[in-house]
């Protein structure tokens, strides 16, 4: 029995640094583009904060003067000759500004795109290549809901922290502290009004900081279960409807749905509170500014213009503290995104080639098993000390009740789990001494659920050699008994094979495994998808596509392993009876209930 866990729950404090350092090393890999992305984003951040400045110089400096000029004239009576020099040079900034400004940002947006979209390939690519090699123990506590919410929107949601969000992380810190500097120049003490209010919003930031990832993580566990859910029943719908649980179906999929919307609503709450937050801190500093300030600008103590200027600042300074709090928002609510994404990417590999290890040559197909233990879950041993034997060129059938072992046995041969006690060894040598290529490619294995790739059947025939012939495909199709696949060969069998009958997509698998030539072939149930016609033609193929080399069979119907040269028959791990078939049935134990039962039944049995 396999376990079937629930999806990993992150629950530590203070994750965010190893996450920004996991993420952040990604984007380094392209650090060339950093250098034009984070000099426009200074480049914008000066300008911004230079704008109060023109605005200061442009009061004092031309403003003031022609007021006063003007004011002058007009109490001598006198029609005043003044100079609009200095309006047409300061439009003349502006507009010089701007254009500098818009430029600047097209840059860092072009760029920030650029390494988002490098960074979320290098992601997907690097998750899907892990998944390749991980274990069938992996998978057997994983929905795929769960991992296609990794792929999809878990590695769109971090990337968005290393473009848009890193951003305006860099542009906030860059206009704060040419605020500060330009601030400090013209009126310390109206600098330290406006930098008061700054501690109260860090302490308030801090307070929802663990509300939005609470919220976060919890919206994208509901997420990934209700991805899960979906696919269940979406695969499951021919179950649903003969069991009449369409409403029973619905139901729970809209209680997962509404458990989304509920921690999702929350976790978007508290992210949008830093805004108000940051609007209603700045609007109390500019108030402070218009009273103090205007106080000192009556006494003398600052001119306008510095007065213009510092609230001008009073109201800016708090935009970049606003970019700097969304930023932050933003990482607390990838941060779940990117556990779960990191967490996959260094799953540990638990199949895998030891250091030292070395190729097998060309195998024989002798197969021992050496007091063989393993369990799916500790506290549920499948096998206790399996002693197992197999000959070269031999055929062997497994028989028995469903969950007995036999797919348990035929999957440690395979290699896609490893004995927990005991050895296995390949013509005398423990198999874990050598490579799993070298291995896996003199073995071919034909499941009970036949699998096909988008393409057409051609290519998913020669995904098993890609410079095979269309002679030798056509040749192969013709011994199994699929000669009218022959001239079908540049069809599209749709997605998952959508175009093709069950029977035909495991026909398919045939020819592949044909096509290998392996030395060792493993049969899971492997014709009881195929009806009873087309499994007669094929027998012969069968009988051709064993001979001469190992062969482990697990089959639905018991007619089509009587050719094999023993039968195994499995109960709780063990072989309880062994021999030919009419060996078998003159023993009249085991084998012989099984095929009886199977023979008046009239139909398959399940082994």
């Amino acid at each position: 029995m396999k376990a079937q866990l629930r999806e990993k729950e992150f629950k530590q404090k203070r994750a965010l640094w190893p996450f920004m350092k996991q993420l952040f090393g990604y984007s380094l890999r392209y650090k060339k583009w950093y250098v034009p992305f984070v000099s426009a984003i200074l480049i914008v951040a000066v300008i911004d904060a230079i704008y109060p400045l023109v605005w200061l110089n442009y009061i004092d400096g031309v403003i003031t003067p022609l007021v006063s000029q003007y004011k002058e004239a007009a109490v001598k009576g006198l029609s005043p000759e003044l100079s609009y020099k200095g309006l047409f040079i300061f439009a003349i900034i502006y507009v010089v500004l701007a254009v500098l400004q818009t430029a600047s940002e097209s840059v860092f947006v072009y760029f920030s795109g650029k390494i988002r979209e490098y960074v979320v390939s290098d992601l997907r690519s690097d998750m899907f290549r892990k998944l390749q090699y991980l274990s069938f123990s992996f998978y057997d506590r994983q929905a795929l809901g769960w991992l296609i919410s990794r792929i999809t929107s878990d590695a769109g949601r971090v990337t968005e922290l290393i473009s848009f969000g890193f951003l305006s992380l860099v542009w906030g810190v860059f206009m704060i502290i040419a605020c500060l500097v330009a601030m400090t120049l013209y009126s310390w003490i109206l600098t330290l009004i406006v930098l008061a209010t700054i501690p109260f919003l860090f302490l308030l930031s801090v307070k929802l900081r663990m509300l939005v990832l609470q919220y976060a993580r919890e919206a994208r566990k509901t997420y990934s279960e209700m991805l899960a859910t979906f696919n269940e029943h979406i695969h499951g719908v021919e179950v649903n409807k003969i069991s009449v649980q369409e409403d029973s179906a619905a139901a729970n999929f809209s209680k997962i749905s509404g458990k989304m919307e509920w921690v999702s609503f929350r976790s978007s709450y508290y992210s949008a509170m830093y805004s108000p937050l940051v609007v209603m801190v700045g609007s109390v500093a500019a108030a402070l500014v218009i009273y103090l300030g205007g106080k000192m600008a009556i006494a003398g103590g600052i001119t306008l213009g510095v007065l213009a200027a510092f609230f001008g600042y009073a109201r800016i300074i708090y935009e970049p503290i606003m970019d700097i709090t969304r930023f932050y928002a933003l990482a607390q609510n990838s941060l779940s995104a990117g556990e779960r994404i990191f967490s996959l990417i260094k799953e540990p590999i638990t199949i895998y080639d030891r250091e030292g290890v070395t190729d097998f040559g060309e195998i024989k197909g002798n197969i021992e098993f050496e007091g063989v233990r393993f369990h799916y879950v500790a506290e549920k041993p499948i096998l206790k000390g399996l002693n197992l034997r197999i000959n070269a060129g031999e055929s062997i059938a497994l028989v028995g009740p469903s969950g007995e072992g036999k797919t348990t046995i035929t999957s440690l041969i395979c290699r896609f789990y490893e004995p927990t006690g005991g050895a296995i060894k390949i013509d005398g040598v423990d198999y874990k001494e050598k490579t799993l290529e070298s291995f896996r490619n003199q073995l071919g294995i034909i499941l009970q659920t036949p699998h096909v790739f988008s393409g057409t059947i051609i290519e998913n025939i020669r995904y098993a050699d890609q410079n095979a012939s269309e002679e030798r495909i056509v040749e192969i199709l013709n011994s199994i008994g699929a000669k009218e696949m022959v001239t079908r060969l540049a069809e599209e069998v749709g997605e998952e094979g959508s175009n093709l009958s069950l029977g035909e997509k495991q026909l398919i698998s045939f020819a592949r495994v044909i096509l290998k030539n392996p030395k060792i072939l493993i049969m899971d149930e492997a014709t009881s998808s195929v009806d009873t016609l087309a499994e007669a033609k094929i027998q012969k193929g069968i009988a051709q596509l064993i001979k001469g080399r190992t062969s482990i069979i697990i089959a639905h119907r018991l007619s089509t392993i009587k050719h094999c040269d023993r039968i195994l028959v499995i109960k709780k791990g063990e072989v309880v009876e062994e021999g030919k078939h009419e060996e078998l049935i003159a023993k009249r134990r085991f084998y012989y209930d099984l095929y009886t039962k199977q023979s008046r039944e009239g139909v398959g049995f399940a082994v």
